[in-house]
């Protein structure tokens, strides 16, 4: 029931300190995994994790960031919080880029980081950090606990935080003697149930009106807490009403791109035809989103302050609608809520829909790339062999157009990829998957660049036997920066070209097995191998920086802009 606290145990306690309390109450509210590096700020909560392998198992990671990726990633794929504990000053410090994503992607996730003991605060006492200051506005919500007996009221709270309205992570700040005082407070026993918003009969009832009075209606979608009916009953009532689909910036995953409906994603690298469905789109139903800077095109896809399109605009929270446009009609209520209630529309928009998916495929429809290994096909043999539940994931970079544009997410399939542009986010977030799902096929996509900021992860997977495949695709240069170096400054090189390591040693130094991909024909029989290792894989793609974009080469980019220049 809405507004319901978690019950507490009855009877009798035992004296236990707050480290017992605290783990008691994340394994009464469903946690199983915790990422984190140990610290000394908070070893009553480690000595109570020893206690609890099995129900909650910690994740030894071998950097902070990449244990805030994890549970970011976690948060993101399961719908429930992910758990990151590190300790304070340098390890929060270097967990903030895991936060941060979190907060742009909307993941559920709970930050516990130690504090110095409350007789300390104030004096910049070793590693000491005002938590409310760094991150009150990175987090939803950052809370220092200052006595004992309120860690189950405050634990609570921080739950429902994460997981309802627009989800986000929590900051949970743990002062050394919070943690080893002694109390009989009781420990949760579950979490509080608490429903979804449901629409109001009468505004459900107006955005049907809106949506059947329309002559290009379209659904843009986006956010991560969709259930699995929530996904099912939209493709019922998009298919029913035969309306175009589009998704928010890498959450193309919340919709099967299989569906005649599917007309593509308003991310990086945003296709023509998507842009021409949503700038003539006469209605739209934005369902579940914020509408952030990329999904809007820096904000002039949608004119700010009142769009030319009709928005209505769905949300569980209130504070995002509005926040940028002003909608026709904002509905507070959560996505599966709502989809659950709608019922078919019909008008007469069927060749709108259909010219908007023909849009979509044609993007598919791409030249031979210049590169010892070519990537269209790489990516058709991806969408012709991975299961139907495969996990992708990716962190940041021109390579990312790969998974992001060029594979059909079907209704099993799911993308873990940052909002927030993030890089070395892929491997972390494909450990954290397999750490999740086990069973399930898990391919991270990294730039040779982006590898290297999380590479180090590699260990953290051989540990706790959650081992991706990876597939690096190796150009040899930071391949975003140099491409808006080639069309701003033309032949001016620098700072972008990485000499790299090999990686193939690396990976095997780590319980991987791992080959060098020299061309395109022996992909499909290196990539059986990995799917068939039990230890991972990590496939080193012989990339050529020529083939920057699919469909416009860096010496083409050089050469255009050179053309301008010389013009002006």
């Amino acid at each position: 029931m809405e507004g319901t606290f978690p019950p507490f145990a009855l009877g009798d306690h035992a004296m236990r300190n707050g480290g017992q309390v605290l783990v008691e109450s994340l394994v009464a509210l469903g946690a199983t995994k915790a990422f984190g590096v140990p610290g000394e700020s908070y070893l009553a909560v480690l000595d109570a994790l020893h206690d609890t392998q099995g129900k909650l198992d910690y994740v030894l990671c071998r950097n902070e960031g990449g244990a805030g990726f994890m549970a970011a990633a976690y948060g993101k794929l399961t719908g429930q919080p992910g758990i990151c504990m590190v300790t304070r000053g340098p390890g929060v410090t270097n967990a903030s880029i895991g936060i941060h994503t979190a907060m742009q992607d909307s993941a559920p996730m709970l930050v516990f980081v130690g504090q110095v003991g409350t007789d300390m605060k104030g004096r910049e006492a070793f590693q000491e950090i005002d938590y409310r200051a760094v991150f009150g506005t990175m987090a939803k919500w950052v809370v220092e606990i200052d006595d004992v007996e309120r860690i189950p009221e405050i634990l609570s709270r921080a739950w429902i935080t994460a997981t309802t309205g627009r989800p986000g992570p929590v900051v949970v700040a743990l002062p050394e003697d919070m943690l080893t005082s002694d109390t009989d407070v009781p420990a949760l026993t579950g979490p509080a149930r608490i429903a979804e918003p449901a629409p109001e009969a009468g505004a459900l009832a107006e955005a049907l009106n809106l949506l059947a009075g329309a002559k290009r209606p379209a659904i843009l979608l986006g956010g991560c807490n969709w259930s699995e009916a929530g996904k099912a009953a939209l493709k019922v009532f998009a298919e029913a009403s035969d309306i175009p689909v589009v998704a928010a910036l890498r959450y193309q995953d919340m919709f099967d791109n299989h569906s005649p409906c599917y007309a593509g994603d308003l991310g990086l690298g945003l296709a023509a035809g998507v842009r021409k469905t949503m700038a003539e789109a006469d209605v739209v139903l934005a369902l579940n989103t914020r509408f952030g800077e990329i999904s809007t095109e820096g904000y002039t896809l949608f004119q700010v302050p009142v769009a030319k399109q009709k928005i209505i605009h769905v949300h569980a929270s209130t504070a995002e609608i509005g926040k940028i446009y002003i909608p026709t009609l904002g509905i507070p209520a959560g996505p599966n809520a709502f989809v659950a209630a709608l019922t078919p529309v019909k008008g007469d928009w069927a060749a709108w829909r259909v010219r908007a998916r023909a849009d979509y495929e044609a993007t598919f429809t791409l030249p031979k790339q210049p590169s010892p290994v070519d990537m269209v096909e790489v990516t058709a043999h991806l969408n012709a062999v991975l299961p139907e539940d495969a996990i992708l994931t990716n962190g940041a970079g021109n390579f990312t157009i790969w998974p992001n544009k060029f594979f059909k997410f079907g209704p099993k399939a799911r993308l873990l990829a940052p909002q927030s542009g993030a890089m070395g986010y892929g491997l972390p977030a494909a450990v954290a998957a397999k750490v999740a799902c086990p069973e399930r096929t898990v391919v991270c996509f990294a730039g040779d660049g982006d590898f290297q900021m999380n590479c180090q992860e590699l260990g953290t997977a051989m540990q706790a036997g959650a081992q991706p495949i990876v597939l690096i695709l190796n150009n040899g240069t930071y391949g975003t920066i140099r491409a808006h170096q080639e069309r701003n400054y033309p032949a001016r090189v620098s700072g972008t070209d990485l000499e790299n390591p090999d990686f193939t040693g690396l990976a095997r130094a780590y319980g991987f097995h791992a080959e060098r991909v020299e061309t395109t024909v022996d992909f499909a029989a290196a990539f059986d191998r990995a799917l068939s290792s039990k230890t991972g894989a990590v496939l080193d793609l012989n990339i050529a920086a020529e083939a920057l974009t699919p469909r416009v080469t860096l010496s083409q980019m050089r050469a255009n802009a050179l053309a301008a220049k010389a013009q002006k």
